[in-house]
């Protein structure tokens, strides 16, 4: 997601919010990141994968795009290998849905023009950056010391009787639409899969305040609330579009950034695996991969 990372790529994926910590990961070289090998069949699936930090996967080993900060372990990638597909990757850290038909910083291409009448296959997480969630949540780091044990996140965003943070979720929806009607007319022929966030925050709401993750007790269900209302708008909006949505939060429950190392998915502010800030490590990559092939069977079962 957009501002999780600072807005300078360099540093993007090694603090959150208000400079906390360092993530401790080194970028690999810059390498070629745009297709897969394909195996020998009659048909190969053209696969073109789209989205934000949590789709390119930054700091997880082996970064092969220093620019987007994107993985070879990434979910797009994970998929690809599992279905022997050719894949052309331009996932990219802080992204948002603008980025999708117009070139992002750095020079980076709009994403759609990776797709084609050709293309068999497109999966696309986006919207994270739209919201702001990464400035919600240094925002949500910076309130904390003043009442640890209630809700001023919450309060912040939502102590006039509307919360923010919802309605930018709303505003987001008709954009998410527009990427999605943009998706459809480049490739006519394509699966369109769009895949959700997984679980951050412990389902359960009870948190886990502490250095590595400094967030008010009580902010933690807030946050989660959030994480499901945009989730559902994403989920809204493939069903609209005609699109299949992937619902990698319930697959990834259980493994939020409170969770001890090894159990642990998501990774915390201060990252012990490779991974950015509040961000899929590998494990969490490939728990979505699984999420995302799961649909795509079921899908071949009934079509």
């Amino acid at each position: 997601m957009r501002r999780f990372l600072p807005t300078s790529r360099a540093g993007r994926a090694l603090t959150v919010g208000a400079a906390l910590l360092s993530a401790g990961a080194a970028l690999a070289p810059a390498g070629t990141a745009a297709a897969s090998t394909a195996t020998e069949s009659r048909h190969t699936v053209d696969y073109v994968a789209l989205g934000d930090s949590y789709a390119s996967a930054p700091l997880v080993p082996t970064q092969v795009d220093t620019t987007c900060l994107r993985s070879d372990q990434n979910y797009a990638s994970l998929v690809a290998r599992s279905k022997a597909a050719t894949l052309t990757d331009v996932t990219c850290s802080g992204a948002t849905t603008a980025d999708m038909t117009v070139p992002q910083t750095d020079g980076v291409p709009a994403q759609l023009d990776a797709l084609g009448r050709g293309t068999d296959l497109v999966t696309v997480t986006i919207g994270g950056n739209d919201i702001g969630f990464s400035t919600v949540l240094g925002t949500c780091v910076q309130l904390m010391s003043g009442n640890p044990g209630g809700t001023p996140c919450r309060t912040h965003y939502s102590g006039t009787g509307t919360d923010r943070i919802t309605d930018a979720i709303t505003e987001t929806g008709p954009k998410v639409a527009q990427v999605l009607r943009g998706i459809h007319r480049r490739a006519p022929h394509a699966r369109v899969v769009v895949v959700g966030y997984p679980d951050l925050f412990p389902d359960d709401g009870v948190g886990c305040t502490s250095r590595s993750v400094p967030l008010a007790a009580g902010d933690f269900a807030w946050l989660r609330d959030k994480e499901k209302e945009l989730n559902a708008m994403l989920a809204r909006q493939a069903r609209y579009s005609g699109a299949r949505y992937v619902n990698t939060y319930t697959a990834t429950v259980g493994h939020d950034l409170c969770k001890p190392t090894g159990e642990r998915w998501i990774e915390t502010f201060a990252p012990e695996t490779p991974a950015a800030p509040v961000h899929p490590n590998a494990a969490g990559e490939s728990a979505m991969a699984t999420a995302v092939e799961g649909a795509l069977a079921h899908h071949g079962r009934h079509h």
